[in-house]
């Protein structure tokens, strides 16, 4: 059974998919969509949703609350479920602009910027978050596992 269903019609994600493996736990297959927007779009929803009026990588729109390191049970969520029986753990809206803009400054491909800003995107899909710096360690710390094997490092 595949564990982790990432729906994109720009892009292949099955590496991350298949490198989600057991990173979490779960009784029937997680769902995710990935969205491109425009830079412009993507100022507005950060603005409507964070109060930030500032373009920005990637935002993340979570459906299921209280999931960081739990087991996921799908008795649990029964309105988050898919016709295909995946239970659908939200949305990921990532701006391609700035994406390229970045993996420019930080001098790595626009490949691997993509595959970070994903990997990020799902951890926070999955309950994850980096404003503690306890959580931020956590975070950081999956992000590198899963990007490994991948074999993307920083």
């Amino acid at each position: 059974m595949d564990n982790l269903r990432i729906y994109c019609d720009q892009f292949d994600f099955s590496a991350v998919q298949t490198a989600f493996e057991g990173e979490f736990e779960a009784d029937a297959p997680l769902a995710a969509e990935i969205i491109f927007v425009s830079a412009d779009e993507i100022r507005e929803l950060n603005a409507k949703h964070r109060g930030k009026d500032a373009v920005t990588d990637v935002l993340s729109f979570p459906t299921l609350d209280g999931i960081c390191g739990k087991p996921i049970h799908k008795a649990d969520f029964p309105y988050d479920t898919d016709e295909d029986g995946s239970i659908f753990i939200g949305s990921i809206v990532i701006c391609e602009e700035r994406a390229k803009e970045q993996a420019e400054e930080y001098g790595h491909s626009y490949n691997r910027e993509l595959h970070y800003l994903v990997v990020h995107g799902l951890c926070h899909l999955l309950g994850y978050d980096h404003i503690e710096e306890a959580d931020k360690a956590v975070m950081r710390a999956k992000e590198e596992r899963v990007l490994g094997k991948m074999g993307i490092g920083r």
